[in-house]
């Protein structure tokens, strides 16, 4: 028992503040509540592009989902697009070509196929040749959720810290795999 809330209060030490406004956007994500979530993601990736936040371009691209699944493509596009642009601006190049795969299946999805055209034309004038599709190496099985914050973990895009652990990347806390 003695152990286990030791270990707790190092986790909370450990663990970055979780700011309300994040877990409230997770939780109206998870309920359903898109165009609310949105709103709230969209100022969580106004905020943190203005200081130049590491997380804004995922912020960015959450907020915009949030307004594809709320039935709001034509505001969505623009935070799809920042969260993207700001990969490129940033260098990060396999990120990029990750997560603007996972932008134009989504845009697919949701019957956008102009949208998923001119999406894919311009990363491929963004991209490096040198990059390629990297085949997805076997991991462990994370919660589908962040006990942190509550924002969707998945593997593909989330930094491994080790074998087990990763990085939840809105809020920076560390998730280990379940058994």
């Amino acid at each position: 028992m003695m152990r286990r809330m030791f270990r707790r209060q190092i986790r909370k030490t450990l663990a970055p503040a979780v700011p309300p406004i994040l877990q409230e956007a997770n939780f109206a994500l998870s309920k359903g509540e898109y165009g609310r979530a949105a709103e709230l993601l969209e100022q969580i990736a106004r905020a943190a592009d203005g200081r130049g936040g590491p997380r804004a371009p995922l912020f960015h691209l959450q907020a915009g989902r949030a307004r594809l699944l709320a039935g709001q493509a034509a505001l969505g596009i623009p935070s799809l697009k920042r969260g993207l642009e700001l990969l490129a601006q940033r260098g990060q190049f396999q990120r990029l070509a990750e997560a603007g795969r996972r932008t134009i299946g989504e845009l697919n999805e949701h019957g956008l196929k102009a949208e998923a055209s001119a999406m894919e034309a311009w990363l491929q004038s963004v991209l490096p040749a040198a990059v390629s599709p990297v085949m997805p190496v076997k991991r462990g099985i994370l919660p589908t959720h962040c006990p942190s914050c509550g924002a969707p973990l998945r593997p593909d895009e989330v930094e491994w810290l080790d074998e087990m652990t990763a990085e939840c990347g809105y809020c920076g806390s560390p998730v280990r795999e379940t058994p």
